[in-house]
């Protein structure tokens, strides 16, 4: 007689149905986790010079380079709809290729548009109120985002403004730093178009500041695109 441990046929296989039901747990909660997961992740920043629109002082091997985020593939990285509230992030990169840092703890950028408009970096305290209360919406973005605005700032959003943001106070030798700034551009069409970029405030070991870096936007606007 067979024992009845062994009787397979009017018992179902209990580690077989364990195993079934881990499986249908995971795949009910794998969207949910990767939905949470889901936030800014900041560039990965290269070598300022190896960007199209950057300035290189080859004597104090100081370079600075900047990467608008004006399309839509680009912003992909953002959950924060900037353009569609009428701001461009601009990525800022820093590297200092020489044998002693460089401070940025006095750094000026300004975009200079190219009817002359000299346009300074928003501050977050002004981001948080553009994004809870949008004067207008701008009708003519052409980034794919709903356009329902939410009241108030979420605290996701918060996070990922100051994680984004460029707030390096110096950049070391043979290192780079980087983040965004973002600029008020509603009331502008073609910002970048005849645009460059004025920094100031980059200071040496010594605490001399070196001489203002300018870079070209057009020299961004007509870069090949990466393949």
């Amino acid at each position: 007689m067979q024992h009845p441990s062994l009787r397979t046929g009017n018992r179902p296989d209990r580690p077989a149905n364990y195993a079934a039901l881990a499986i249908s747990c995971i795949a009910l909660l794998l969207p949910a986790a990767l939905i949470a997961g889901k936030g800014f992740v900041k560039p990965v920043a290269k070598p300022a010079f190896n960007y199209p629109a950057h300035d290189l002082h080859r004597d104090e091997k100081v370079s600075i380079a900047a990467d608008p985020y004006d399309n839509p593939e680009k912003a992909k990285i953002f959950t924060i709809n900037f353009a569609d509230h009428g701001f461009l992030p601009i990525f800022v990169i820093i590297t200092n290729d020489g044998e002693q840092p460089v401070s940025i703890g006095n750094l000026k950028v300004k975009l200079v548009t190219g009817n002359r408009s000299k346009l300074t970096p928003i501050d977050a305290d002004d981001l948080y109120r553009r994004l809870s209360n949008p004067s207008k919406p701008n009708s003519s973005n052409p980034l794919p985002f709903p356009k329902k605005v939410k009241g108030g700032v979420s605290k996701a959003q918060m996070d990922e403004i100051a994680q984004s943001q460029f707030a390096a106070r110096a950049v070391e030798p043979h290192s780079t730093q980087s983040g965004f700034l973002y600029f008020d551009v509603a009331d502008l069409n073609a910002p970048l178009r005849n645009a460059i970029i004025d920094v100031s405030g980059v200071d040496d070991s010594r605490g001399n500041e070196l001489l203002f870096f300018e870079i070209s936007m057009d020299k961004y606007l007509e870069a090949p695109a990466n393949p």
